[in-house]
C-alpha cells in the first residue's frame, strides 16, 4: 500500500469507528449529488436516524479509498456500528423489509 492509500484508509476507519451511522455518499445530507446518495440520505431520514454523511467527492483518496475500505464498488455506502451494511439498493430492501429500522434501533410500529 501506498502512504496516501495507508492514510485514507486510517482516516475511513476512524470516521467508520467514531461515528455509530456512517453514509459515505457524493454530496452531503442537505445538497445529495446523486439519485442514490439521495435516496439513502431519504431512507435515513425517513427512519429518524442521525447520522454522519461523509462527502466523498472533497477528497480523491476518500472517494477511492471507500470502495477498497469495504470491498464494495459503488457509492453510497452505510457503516452502522463499525460495519458495512450496503449501497442504496441494498438500504431499500432493508428499509422496506424492516430490517434497517430494527438494525438502527428505530423499529416503528407497521401501519
Amino acid at each position: 500500500m501506498t502512504d496516501t492509500t495507508t492514510d485514507a484508509n486510517a482516516r475511513i476507519d476512524a470516521i467508520v469507528k467514531s461515528n455509530p451511522v456512517v453514509l459515505f455518499m457524493k454530496g452531503s445530507p442537505l445538497f445529495p449529488q446523486c439519485g442514490f446518495s439521495s435516496r439513502a440520505v431519504a431512507i435515513l431520514q425517513h427512519l429518524g436516524a442521525e447520522f454522519e454523511g461523509v462527502d466523498v467527492l472533497q477528497d480523491q483518496a476518500i472517494r477511492q479509498g471507500i470502495k477498497n475500505y469495504s470491498d464494495w464498488p459503488t457509492i453510497p455506502q452505510l457503516y452502522v456500528h463499525g460495519e458495512f451494511v450496503g449501497g442504496s439498493d441494498i438500504m431499500m430492501e432493508m428499509y422496506e423489509s424492516g430490517e434497517l429500522a430494527t438494525l438502527l434501533g428505530n423499529e416503528k410500529p407497521q401501519d
